[in-house]
């Protein structure tokens, strides 16, 4: 069985810039990554300071790249179940260990863990949606409203969560239809919609438009196709959360597992960074998250360590 200082479980933004922080710290890091980042759709990456227009697949490939030059360890897989064991060998103190087993059967055993395994985004089941995911079906204006500005723009959804974004939205472009999908809207919100000169479409939606592979227009249950260049989405934020939660880390009411500003959970040497634990996660703050985790699984290793250093010193054994 490999013995690591820590395993870090997803290989995106949070999980490859806590491995970069810890294996520069000289640890002993595996990232095991299944290979499925959410943006993978997404043709380019924003807001990300320096790297703004860059293919999300290309700064996965260079933060690989970076691990794995100062001898992290990359590994192509899935981990289904983490456990807790531990370890007290005779005049060397306690260290705390988890053995993670891997879809192939295989197991790596950390004395730390960071779980990166990010969220799954749940979109309105009408045709067209999924096939135009992050390509002009979105959901984020930070990172997509630039790019579509002062175009025909639509946002889909009746909640008030879709209307809080229509108005949002409606800050890169003057043109905004929201389509409720039949839902039924408030006075007040129609008020405020009307207010800000935003649209507003209540009948069902069939369907979106496509010509030429390119989103034309949003066609509605009577046959009408409003014309728009890109939509605009509130999914459900689904947090890919079952290793914390198998693991026993205890979550907030929402059912988000909850974490300190390190990203330490309430379980003894497991953290969590990125969209797996804050839904509002972009690229650079989970990227930041990961850090902040990877110096805090540090410290708290060498905190691990000194007592049985002492021990040792006082046995006149070897480190």
């Amino acid at each position: 069985m490999n013995e690591y200082d820590v395993v870090v479980v997803g290989g995106g933004a949070a999980g490859l810039s806590a491995a970069l922080v810890l294996t520069r710290a000289r640890r002993r890091v595996a990232v095991v990554d299944a290979g499925e980042p959410r943006n993978a759709p997404a043709a380019h990456m924003h807001g990300y300071l320096g790297s703004d227009g860059l293919p999300p697949a290309d700064l996965l490939r260079a933060g690989r790249e970076e691990v794995a030059g100062y001898g992290g360890e990359l590994v192509a897989g899935r981990v289904t179940a983490i456990t807790t064991v531990g370890s007290t060998p005779p005049g060397r103190g306690h260290r705390r260990w988890f053995d993670l087993r891997l879809e192939d059967g295989s197991t790596l055993r950390a004395r730390r863990v960071l779980v990166t395994t990010g969220l799954r985004d749940e979109v309105p089941d009408v045709p067209g949606v999924r096939e135009r995911w992050g390509r002009d079906l979105l959901h984020c204006p930070y990172c997509h409203g630039w790019e579509v500005r002062d175009q025909p723009l639509g946002v889909l959804g009746g909640t008030a969560e879709a209307v809080a974004h229509a108005h949002l939205v409606r800050e890169w472009t003057s043109d905004v239809v929201l389509f409720t999908h039949g839902s039924r809207l408030t006075a007040d919100q129609r008020e405020q919609l009307v207010a800000r000169a935003i649209g507003v479409v209540d009948e069902p939606v069939t369907r979106l438009v496509v010509e030429d592979d390119r989103l034309t227009g949003v066609e509605l249950g009577s046959g009408h196709v409003v014309p728009r260049a890109a939509v605009f989405v509130r999914p459900q934020l689904v947090p890919q959360d079952d290793l914390l939660v198998g693991l026993g880390c205890a979550s907030r009411d929402d059912g988000w597992v909850v974490t300190d500003p390190t990203g330490l959970t309430s379980v003894p040497g497991v953290w969590a960074a990125g969209n797996a634990v804050n839904p509002r996660a972009q690229v650079i703050t989970a990227a930041g998250e990961g850090s902040a985790a990877a110096i805090a699984i540090n410290a708290d290793l060498v905190e691990e360590d000194l007592p049985i250093a002492v021990a040792n010193y006082r046995l006149g054994l070897p480190l």
